[in-house]
């Protein structure tokens, strides 16, 4: 387990904290339909942090093709219909470029400021030119509305418990999933980033904010330049 991340509940556990069980068992949500609306119908698709596939398999549904990307093999085992390549997401370089580059999942706040450059620089590097890269930011009140619950529409309840400041700019986050046969939690850090210094990350890869798709700001559509 790396430093600062944990998890607990049944099943297989990743680095990083995260319950391979868990996942499959995640609604599906919002996602595909931001993600189509925002990107040419058929288009090739580079998904970086995948997981079991919970929004790839909507995305191959809807014609897309899909390149799925995590470091968890045993995450990937559960991936169906679509190329995965197993590995740390910030050395990818599979030399080819893509329509759309997704790093979804809150992947852009990593608590290592290296590790967050390494990301959006494999972002930047895989995406064509007349490309996009969709990034999945927190909400503003992430780290300041603790705790808090919510009930998915599928009968568990997700709890953010805690965020606790470590040093540098950096929370540790708790989270509880309660599902009526099971719980997991995971700990992770996280760093929170204002719009100003999102956008400020976003230029030191090459790339820049062409949208906002959601009021929230929590889903953004990013090009080279």
């Amino acid at each position: 387990m790396r430093e600062g991340y944990e998890g607990t509940g049944p099943g297989a556990i990743t680095p990083d904290g995260c319950a391979v069980e868990l996942y499959t068992r995640l609604s599906v949500g919002e996602e595909p339909d931001i993600i189509s609306a925002a990107v040419p119908a058929g288009a090739r698709i580079l998904e970086l942090g995948s997981g079991v596939g919970r929004v790839t398999h909507p995305l191959l549904e809807r014609g897309f093709t899909v390149t799925a990307v995590d470091e968890s093999a045993e995450m990937l085992e559960r991936v169906r219909g679509a190329r995965t390549i197993c590995g740390p997401i910030e050395d990818l370089d599979l030399g080819e470029t893509f329509d759309v580059v997704m790093l979804a999942s809150f992947l852009v706040h990593a608590g290592d400021v290296e590790v967050r450059r390494g990301l959006l620089k494999t972002c930047a590097r895989h995406v064509a030119e007349d490309g996009c890269v969709l990034i999945q930011r927190e909400g503003p009140d992430y780290h300041t509305n603790v705790p808090r619950e919510r009930l998915d529409p599928t009968g568990f309840t997700i709890r953010i418990v805690s965020a606790e400041p470590v040093g540098d700019g950096v929370d540790s986050i708790h989270a509880e999933y309660v599902f009526p046969d099971a719980t997991w939690t995971q700990t992770f850090l996280a760093r929170p980033l204002t719009k100003e210094q999102f956008e400020e990350a976003l230029g030191e890869a090459g790339l820049r904010v062409d949208r906002y798709l959601t009021e929230d700001g929590m889903w953004v559509r990013a090009v080279k330049g």
